[in-house]
């Protein structure tokens, strides 16, 4: 039996080892059992609530992006996409916060830390308490039940969220009389729910004590562990692992024996400035292999779209349905047939021309095609020839099959397409495995279009 997990991070700032450790590489990490069913987005909605600064919401976006694809999740496998890219998200929040009780919303802990802090200096207890800081619970309460998600990754602060989003899925089904919704539970990784940052509080941005990931390349990431704050023992003198944020960082990202040999070093009088060395060393061995993959693919935002994309019609594929069902439950029902969410293209490129395919005869007199895309990408370049009626037959072979019933894999550094075992054709090289993925969605997004223009 698959469980469904749900994770997302708002996108308001450059991603942080904070980030990577208490949610990306678990997150990662478990996407890769195949008994899981990964959905994973960008909080972009949510990043409305805590930031009206447009470019930094629009950067943040991207560089999580690439952030999660550098840690190696495989859009193959997990449901990867934005959340303002799912309509039934705001749908049913809407459907949600119907059947929300106020009083449940008053006892939300920002919402209260918000009314505290104005009431301790005297002001309006709502003074800039924004609708959307207030509506925060019900929003994410439908970014999980959307997808009826059974596991929600969440930090030890977030866990009254989970809590309140089951009691409005309970109200729901009550007030409803059946069971739309399961009732998520929160998960927390003991070992990684808390990273400290530099000033031993927990690593966040509101607290301006983060590492950067990435960013800044492995010299920021040094002068910034170089400020990490440590207590007044002198080199020689033992140090104590238990209240050390440095040692606690270097133990998510270490072995038990690596761990274990640096307890010692600290235990037998290791210097704090050595000690930040050691720990910057074991950083960047993990790290800078991702800040490689992280950096190409910040140089190509098209391929991310593109998973993004599919990502979001993958996950609408799920969402759409539920919604139909609650929109008859609540009594918003049509009066002719519903259109199905599978019914609606999910790519622009069905409304433009069509791919094309092009035929030429090579230097030794065998027959070649090429596939080109809507913008005039070469997809495909297929094998050669010695009758050009074969490669005519495998041009409207291609032409029928549509995108889901090909077998497209990736062969070397290419994307090979394979008809009755045989691999008849391959794109171009590219660079990594993420832009192959983003091919493949092109290809098979090209190929869906061919077999539309044939039954047209």
């Amino acid at each position: 039996m698959h469980t469904r997990v749900l994770t997302g991070i708002t996108t308001t700032g450059t991603p942080h080892l904070g980030n990577y450790v208490g949610a990306i590489r678990p997150a990662i990490l478990a996407s890769k059992d195949p008994n899981v069913d990964a959905f994973y987005f960008m909080a972009d909605y949510h990043a409305l609530i805590k930031s009206d600064d447009a470019a930094r919401v629009e950067a943040s976006r991207l560089q999580i992006t690439a952030t999660w694809l550098a840690g190696g999740l495989d859009p193959g496998t997990a449901t990867f996409y934005r959340q303002s890219d799912i309509p039934e998200v705001p749908e049913l929040m809407w459907l949600l916060t119907c059947v929300t009780a106020k009083g449940l919303l008053n006892r939300a802990h920002a919402y209260k830390a918000a009314v505290d802090r104005n009431v301790e200096t005297h002001e309006d207890p709502d003074a800039g308490v924004t609708a959307g800081l207030y509506m925060y619970p019900v929003l994410m309460a439908a970014d999980i039940l959307a997808f009826n998600a059974n596991k929600v990754p969440v930090g030890r602060d977030q866990i009254q969220h989970i809590e309140m989003a089951r009691d409005i899925a309970q109200r729901f089904n009550h007030t409803y009389g059946r069971e739309f919704f399961v009732m998520p539970e929160a998960h927390i990784e003991e070992q990684v729910a808390t990273l400290p940052g530099l000033d031993g509080r927990k690593m966040s941005k509101s607290y301006d004590n983060t590492i950067p990931l990435f960013e800044g390349g492995p010299k920021v990431l040094r002068d910034t562990i170089m400020k990490i704050v440590t207590d007044s023992r002198a080199p020689g003198e033992p140090k104590d692992t238990n209240d050390s944020a440095l040692f606690t960082i270097f133990k998510a990202f270490a072995s038990p024996t690596e761990t274990a040999a640096f307890a010692d070093a600290l235990r037998g009088g290791i210097g704090w400035g050595e000690a930040k060395q050691v720990l910057f060393e074991r950083l960047e061995a993990e790290i800078a292999p991702m800040r490689e993959r992280y950096d190409a693919l910040m140089a190509r935002p098209d391929d991310m779209e593109d998973i993004l994309h599919a990502g979001a019609a993958k996950a609408r594929a799920t969402a759409g349905p539920l919604l139909e069902t609650l929109r008859e439950a609540v009594g918003l029902r049509g009066y002719r047939p519903l259109v199905k969410v599978a019914d609606i293209p999910s790519a622009p490129a069905a409304k433009a021309k069509p791919p094309r395919f092009a035929s030429f005869r090579d230097d030794d007199g065998s027959f070649r095609f090429r596939l080109f895309g809507t913008d005039g990408e070469e997809l495909l370049l297929s094998a050669s020839f010695a009758d050009p009626k074969a490669a005519g037959i495998l041009r409207q072979k291609l032409s029928t099959m549509g995108g889901a019933s090909a077998a497209i894999e990736s062969h070397d550094d290419h994307v090979a397409l394979r008809v009755d075992g045989e691999i008849v054709a391959k794109g171009l090289p590219y660079p990594d495995e993420v832009a192959r993925a983003a091919a493949v969605l092109r290809l098979r997004s090209a190929l869906d279009a061919l077999a539309a223009a044939q039954e047209a």
